[in-house]
């Protein structure tokens, strides 16, 4: 599990966590080798601006006078402020220079985009990479990477790609893959998870997933830990940062290269080494990390532990509009070790006064038919009415408008009836439902998910975090 050196487990947490913080809030970035057309280093500079950094950006190309109207360096040396972070994108044979001129100037952390060293599988790769490493550490300087994007943090105005959003929150994330990370970052938005920072690791020729683990552990700003990892690196340091990230915050873990076949991607893709699956569950299981398996399952729980609120119950109503999906969201329900609620003889009496009496069901699942999807009134009606039932602890609603302007009515009523009820509301896709609408859900604390088994799996891993930490919900911080 490991080709790391014994030496990087020993680092003092403070002076680690000091490094971090610093790298996370600079007060000045150096792009180094940003070109001057529209290439991709050339988004590195769009997203810093984009995102508002308020320090200095010093593009650095020996080409060019200045870039997109900032004026350019030829190195890192010629600039004549400090520089605290720099972005390399040159090639790989050029990037020992630059790193050694990085370390002259005193910078404190370097993100290297650029490839080209261990993944490739040759000696030669995997000394250039000891060397950076090298000379990065005789100078006191934090590597990301190689092969990485690098840092995102809202707060400060720090970003790897443009299009991400500019407000924090409580998420952090942990990526081996930089365009899963990008991808990750650009719909997360539609989600309503909001980030605290971000990072790209690529190679981990210096900093590695336990670092950041460990950093985000105590990390005000983070409620929630994400993480995309394809290997590990020294396992024991990452088995006690694991164990003491999940002891306080919900980790979210998708592990990949636990298959021959996912092995040899990772291998390629970032230079990381293959787990033993028994080993992975077994070290999933000791530390109380949440194991996920695919991206939209990482979303899912990423939406719904920063979402849902505290005091999870296990008491489930169901809301439908067919007839179909109602059973199957009763189904889910059940195999996610939740129980659809006891309705109270006044909720159903309440609900006869406006259900139609064919075609529907009071009971839970209470299925209103499709004729609420032309009369919104009635979905919304027996959402404040389940809502208010002492015995309903959540609201789970599969339905939608028949046209965009009852679509519209359905998604503004339900934000309020969830707002109005302070009892969570999981609401669920069916086909032909505005995504634009959903992303409204999801920004008003409403999770929105693409099946009620997706939903029902999320809600139960909360509730049982819930349980299991003794706090009062999964985001507090």
């Amino acid at each position: 599990m490991s080709d790391r050196s014994a030496a990087q487990t020993v680092e003092r947490p403070e002076e680690l966590f000091r490094q971090l913080d610093e790298i996370f809030n600079p007060g000045s970035v150096a792009v180094v080798g940003v070109p001057r057309g529209f290439k991709m280093g050339k988004l590195f500079l769009i997203a810093l601006l984009e995102q508002g950094f308020k320090g200095p950006i010093y593009p650095v190309n020996p080409e060019a006078q200045e870039i997109d109207g900032i004026r350019c360096y030829p190195t890192v040396l010629s600039i004549p402020e400090h520089v605290d972070l720099a972005i390399v994108l040159v090639p790989h044979h050029q990037a020992l220079d630059v790193i050694k001129d990085c370390a002259a100037k005193r910078v404190k952390g370097a993100v290297l985009f650029t490839a080209g060293y261990k993944e490739t599988g040759t000696e030669q790769g995997r000394a250039l990479e000891e060397e950076l490493v090298r000379i990065a550490q005789g100078a006191g300087m934090r590597l990301f990477g190689p092969n990485c994007m690098g840092l995102y943090c809202p707060r400060s105005g720090l970003s790897f790609f443009p299009g991400l959003s500019r407000d924090p929150g409580p998420v952090a994330l942990i990526s081996h893959s930089g365009s899963l990370a990008n991808i990750l970052g650009r719909i997360a938005d539609q989600k309503g998870i909001r980030f605290s920072k971000a990072v790209s690791l690529g190679n981990e020729s210096d900093l590695n997933a336990a670092h950041f683990l460990s950093y985000f552990a105590h990390d005000p700003d983070t409620g929630v830990i994400g993480a995309y990892l394809e290997g590990v690196k020294d396992g024991s340091f990452f088995a006690d940062a694991l164990r003491q990230a999940a002891s306080r915050k919900p980790v979210v873990l998708w592990k990949t290269g636990l298959t021959p076949e996912g092995a040899q991607a990772a291998t390629s893709h970032t230079g990381a080494l293959a787990s033993s699956p028994r080993i992975w569950d077994s070290l999933v299981r000791q530390t109380g990390a949440i194991p996920v398996v695919g991206f939209e399952r990482l979303v899912d729980f990423l939406m719904g532990f920063s979402l849902l609120p505290a005091g999870l119950g296990d008491r489930i109503a169901v809301l439908s509009g067919p007839g179909g999906l109602a059973v199957a969201a009763a189904e889910a329900c059940g195999a996610a070790g939740l129980k659809l609620a006891e309705l109270s003889p006044q909720t159903r009496k309440t609900l006869g006064r406006f259900i139609p009496p064919t075609g529907t069901s009071l009971s839970n699942p209470v299925d209103v038919g499709l004729t609420a999807s032309f009369e919104i009134e009635i979905y919304v009606q027996a959402a404040r009415a389940l809502a208010a039932d002492p015995g309903v602890d959540a609201v789970v609603i599969v339905g939608a408008g028949i046209s965009p302007d009852t679509n519209t009515v359905y998604t503004e009523s339900l934000i309020q009836a969830r707002k109005d009820s302070g009892k969570p509301f999981l609401m669920v896709s069916i086909p032909g439902f505005d995504p634009a609408l959903a992303r409204a859900f999801c920004q008003n604390k409403a999770p929105f998910f693409d099946s009620a088994e997706r939903a029902m799996v999320v809600y139960a891993a909360c509730r049982r975090y819930q349980l299991r930490s003794g706090r009062r919900g999964p985001t507090e911080h």
